[in-house]
């Protein structure tokens, strides 16, 4: 799944792209309007699909930004703001060509699913293979709650205080510290891939309960998890498995990756174990790890 560094990624290709153009036309999938007649929501949601693609005509997309794992196309049409949140789930990845045959990979080209036809010539293209993505539009923010609930930005200046803070509570104290820093509402956009990453850098059990790991050593991982971010950011994300930035293009942060994926410890070359905690899959060194 496409953690922040991946999704800040897209934003950031897509920007100079889009920002300031109008959508003319939007078509949804077959997939996504049978899916609505069959009682169920693919990739848009709290909508009916006639009326999305309706209602989205004519909007001019103003910003693009990231927030958390989630893309905001900030919209305007007669002056009212709206917003189209975006998130691409397992597989989802945006396009902007001329037409959609330019989508050269064929697994990306068999499952477009939403396809924005723009003023200006040219198209934005939604392609999701597994469908687990979203498209949700809102009149604000506040309409979705999971999204007024999102813990700051790691980049903030506050940030790794309301780590600690919340690390300390009720809720989180008796719980292992991966599945803790891989909450949204703890730490925003930090999954599997960059938590195995830092606390594997900080020598610090995947399983590790948070009430018996001291406060230093808390503010040292929140420290590796900002690291490790940049660090990806910089790299254009990690390509594993079906992501893409926007066209088709790949990250390299997959090649820096030390414990993710790993069969062998880097430092002392043990066999790597494996364990589920928070329903993922955590690689750790049992030797290196404590």
């Amino acid at each position: 799944m496409p953690e922040l560094p991946e999704v800040e990624g897209v934003v950031q290709a897509l920007k100079p792209k889009i920002e300031g153009r109008t959508i003319q036309q939007v078509q949804l999938s077959e997939r996504v309007h049978f899916s609505f007649s069959e009682g169920k929501q693919c990739i848009v949601k709290q909508a009916e699909p006639d009326a999305f693609e309706i209602t989205m005509s004519q909007m001019t997309i103003t910003k693009i930004e990231r927030r958390a794992k989630y893309i905001f196309f900030h919209l305007l049409r007669d002056d009212v703001p709206y917003v189209l949140v975006s998130h691409l789930g397992m597989t989802g990845a945006w396009f902007v060509v001329n037409s959609p045959e330019e989508i050269h990979e064929a697994k990306f080209q068999k499952h477009i699913h939403a396809t924005f036809k723009m003023a200006d010539g040219g198209y934005l293209i939604y392609s999701d293979i597994r469908r687990f993505g979203e498209l949700r539009f809102l009149t604000k923010i506040e309409d979705h709650a999971p999204l007024t609930k999102m813990a700051p930005e790691p980049f903030d200046e506050h940030a790794c205080d309301f780590f600690i803070a919340k690390s300390k509570l009720p809720k989180y104290e008796n719980k292992a510290v991966k599945e803790v820093i891989m909450d949204g509402q703890v730490i925003s956009g930090c999954g599997n891939i960059y938590a195995t990453e830092a606390l594997f850098a900080q020598k610090i059990h995947p399983a590790r309960k948070m009430n018996r790991i001291s406060e230093k050593r808390k503010r040292a991982l929140f420290k590796e998890i900002v690291t490790v971010l940049r660090q990806s950011i910089e790299a254009g994300g990690s390509t594993i498995s079906d992501y893409r930035n926007i066209n088709g293009e790949a990250g390299s942060m997959q090649n820096r990756l030390q414990m993710y994926g790993k069969k062998l410890c880097p430092v002392c070359e043990m066999a790597t174990s494996q364990m589920t905690i928070g329903g993922r899959t955590s690689v750790y060194c049992p030797n290196c790890q404590h």
